[in-house]
């Protein structure tokens, strides 16, 4: 069922905490995509715009190097709001040692084990029986092991296209089984590449499939941060009580074509006009200044504030050194490390 936001359930230092989050990850994803048409960074690159509160809304709910998150391909953000640095996130995209994955992810495969951050990955659905195995092990070592600081939550992202996938079905039927502390988030941008939703899937309410395996599902405005966060803190609080995993449908949209060498000539130009009208950064600033939170001169701020962050991740980047030859065989292993 749609989850309307029936309130501001923010103080201001959360609200503008929210804000200054989903700044960072439009700041970073645009100078992302003008390093890419300035040839200064290569590879396959999928940028967030438009989708930023969604991966505000969940992460930011969740706690910090804690609780878990594993994203997909189109994993900057995700790794930013979990706590990843810019810097280690654009050296990483500069393909440089200091990244967080010592330059040898690159784009889709972001990853950071002091973060609790999972990791990108690269094929569509990839990440969710993973997502799966790292709540096991949180519920294991709570029940099992008696480690009462597992209390551990997983959220799981992927898009509308990973859902017609058969690793979705077998890993929520498992999850249920299991009443794992997982949160399947459904990033529902409408197009998996250049495939509408509604033209792959024979319902296209995806969140009525959790019904399915016996647990609940919810669509949720997705260009809202305060609405996603709502009923994010709610399937938190199943989670953490061990009543078992969530479905979140996040109905929102990328601003830009599905990658960065995607010309994006399929989507309707009167589509991407609503929807681009529907930004989900001046949603949140329009609501935190109407309940009276913060003022015009405090939001510009912390645009400024991000500006240099992230001109100063990419000095970060480019000063930094490249991985030794010598090293080629090394990071095979977690004792690499």
């Amino acid at each position: 069922m749609l989850q309307e936001l029936t309130n501001l359930p923010v103080t201001a230092q959360e609200g503008l905490m929210l804000y200054e989050d989903m700044v960072l990850g439009r700041t970073f994803e645009d100078k992302c995509a003008e390093m890419y048409y300035r040839g200064r960074m290569f590879g396959f690159v999928h940028l967030y715009n438009g989708q930023e509160a969604v991966a505000t809304g969940v992460i930011r709910a969740m706690r910090r190097d804690h609780d878990y998150v594993c994203s997909t391909y189109r994993d900057h953000v995700h790794a930013l709001s979990a706590g990843v640095t810019a810097n280690e996130v654009m050296a990483e995209l500069f393909g440089k040692s200091t990244g967080c994955s010592k330059g040898r992810g690159g784009s889709m495969h972001i990853f950071s084990g002091k973060h609790n951050f999972l990791g990108g990955f690269a094929f569509v659905a990839e990440g969710i029986p993973v997502a799966a195995g790292a709540a096991f092990q949180s519920k294991y070592r709570r029940e099992v092991m008696n480690d009462p600081t597992a209390d551990h939550v997983t959220a799981c992202f992927f898009g509308d296209g990973a859902t017609n996938n058969g690793q979705f079905f077998e890993t929520l039927n498992m999850a249920a089984l299991w009443s794992l502390p997982i949160i399947f988030v459904v990033e529902n941008n409408k197009w998996a590449i250049g495939m509408e939703h509604v033209r792959a899937t024979s319902d296209i309410a995806i969140y009525k499939k959790a019904a399915v395996f016996g647990m609940p599902g919810f669509e949720v405005d997705g260009m809202d941060v305060l609405a996603v966060r709502q009923v994010t803190q709610e399937a938190i609080r199943r989670a953490r009580a061990g009543e078992g995993p969530t479905l979140l449908e996040c109905m929102t949209y990328r601003f830009r074509g599905h990658s960065l060498a995607d010309p994006d000539e399929l989507r309707p130009k009167t589509e991407k006009d609503e929807w681009f009208g529907r930004d989900p950064i001046k949603i949140l600033a329009a609501k935190l200044l109407s309940a009276g939170l913060t003022s015009e001169q405090e939001l510009k701020a912390i645009d400024k504030k991000i500006q240099t962050l992230v001109e100063d991740s990419v000095k970060f980047a480019e000063s930094s050194p490249e991985p030794s030859p010598d090293e080629l065989y090394r990071f095979q292993f977690a004792e690499d490390e």
